[in-house]
């Protein structure tokens, strides 16, 4: 429906994110005198209006429809938007829906590249000033040819100075194919040979032994990015360095001898990476696994317990949008914090790990939505602290929970109580110590930049595989 020639009050604002159109401005153009069909004024003649109105459909598909297409986070009483939004400039049968310039997917325009004044002529200049004059093609120096456009290019390729490399583009040499390990060890630069040394320094930058770290380089050696120049074990390694020691970019592009935007494409795109590749290291192990490697202080009291939960909070840097402030600000912490659920087996090993929520949601509400209650079988036994008050969504389940017991109006515990809280306090410390292992890496021990709160869900996983790459919290002895 075209609202644009109604006179009537100036409430009526396009609903677009950004667009500034409204019935005020509209109806001062109207108002103005048209120069083609003077002295009428742009309101009576018949050319076309500056813009126009059109309301939102009152059908339910049509109406999801616009309001998807939208994305307001709180969609007004009466949604209008004006033509500039529009394919055909309004709702047609082929184009009824807004799909330019909605505030949010709009991309930035390029700009041109600034050159540098030109000190000596072209290539192609001086080529065909050598025609002109007679001369032969070959009195062409060798070292001014130009260079070959290489024939692979994505989004984020950065093309590399040439004039660092003393004309190494000027090489004929025959590339010479060599295997994956081959080119592993062959790639050992100067920064990682300086760097992991042994396994206490490459525990320090990256919280794994020598032998552990490069077998991760060759599982993720396959995945490398041709577009990037850098190689991969300095990639890995620089990825590895960010969340174990949580440092800024511009420490990590000094360190490596490169950009900061290098290094932000190369840390996102291994994240990206290893979060696919360490998902299957945490894993939910059979019933007879757990059995046969539990330790002996749950064999005495709890032979029965399948997992403990618990949930884990991870300071975030406070968002500029009050919205987000205050659903990620926790109470129990005083501060904005992300929240995620681990569930560990006895030994230690963590079997589950959520999503990140906002700091403000419950341990109630986490354990629901992450889906941790569909890794339970009917005669499991879960253990957990006191907020997690779901007996009664496992009893329809069928599974046991323990937690401790505490005063719900009474004044104190009896003597059975006390014990068992004191029991179930002596084996429940096993996740908290889980939890400490997946804090050694900084990145959810400090205060998380906003700009990796999108990364936050593979972080966590990250995290939890290199953690059970390490190996289980409490080893069994070894059999007589």
């Amino acid at each position: 429906m075209d609202i644009s020639k109604k006179k009537g009050g100036s409430g009526t604002t396009c609903s677009v994110v950004g667009c500034s159109n409204n019935r005020n401005k509209l109806n001062e153009w109207l108002d103005r005198q048209c120069y083609i069909h003077k002295p009428a004024t742009k309101r009576e003649c018949t050319c076309a209006p500056l813009f126009s109105f059109f309301r939102k459909p009152e059908s339910d598909l049509e109406s999801r429809t616009w309001l998807k297409a939208l994305n307001l986070k709180k969609p007004p009483r009466n949604i209008f938007v004006c033509s500039h939004h529009f394919v055909e400039k309004k709702p047609t049968k082929d184009n009824p829906f807004p799909e330019l310039w909605l505030g949010y997917n709009r991309s930035p325009q390029p700009k041109r590249r600034e050159l540098p004044p030109r000190t000596a002529a072209s290539p192609r200049r001086k080529k065909r000033r050598l025609e002109s004059e007679g001369a032969p093609e070959t009195c062409q120096p060798a070292c001014e040819a130009e260079p070959a456009t290489p024939q692979v290019c994505d989004a984020q390729t950065q093309w590399e100075d040439q004039s660092r490399d003393d004309h190494t583009y000027c090489s004929t040499t025959p590339t010479v194919k060599v295997d994956k390990a081959t080119q592993c060890k062959a790639e050992l630069s100067s920064v990682t040979s300086t760097t992991v040394i042994d396994d206490a320094s490459c525990g320090l930058y990256t919280g794994l032994r020598m032998v552990q770290f490069f077998a991760v380089v060759k599982v993720l050696l396959p995945y490398n990015k041709p577009s990037i120049s850098l190689p991969v074990v300095d990639q890995i390694l620089m990825t590895l360095m960010k969340l174990k020691l949580n440092l800024i970019l511009g420490d990590i592009a000094y360190r490596f001898n490169v950009s900061r935007a290098m290094a932000s494409i190369v840390i996102s795109h291994w994240i990206d990476v290893m979060a696919g590749q360490f998902k299957d290291m945490i894993s939910w192990l059979p019933r007879d696994t757990i059995r046969a490697t539990m330790p002996p202080s749950f064999q005495r009291n709890y032979p029965r317990t399948t997992c403990i939960i618990d949930c884990a909070e991870t300071a975030m840097q406070r968002a500029t949008n009050h919205d987000s402030r205050s659903d990620t600000f926790s109470q129990y912490k005083s501060r904005n914090t992300v929240k995620y659920l681990i569930a560990v087996a006895p030994n230690g090993l963590i079997m589950f790990i959520s999503d990140a929520y906002a700091g403000r949601s419950s341990d109630k509400f986490i354990t629901i939505d992450s889906g941790f209650l569909d890794y339970l079988r009917a005669g499991d036994e879960v253990m957990a602290d006191r907020g997690f008050t779901i007996r009664d969504l496992l009893d329809e389940r069928r599974v046991s929970l323990n937690i401790p017991a505490f005063t719900y109006r009474r004044l104190q515990l009896t003597n059975e109580e006390t014990t068992r809280t004191r029991r179930v306090a002596n084996v429940r410390i096993h996740v908290e110590r889980a939890i400490q292992r997946l804090k050694v890496y900084k990145i959810l021990s400090q205060t998380v930049p906003i700009s990796m709160a999108p990364k936050m869900d593979k972080i966590l996983i990250i995290c939890a595989g290199l953690v059970n790459l390490k190996g289980p919290l409490i080893r069994m002895p070894p059999e007589d």
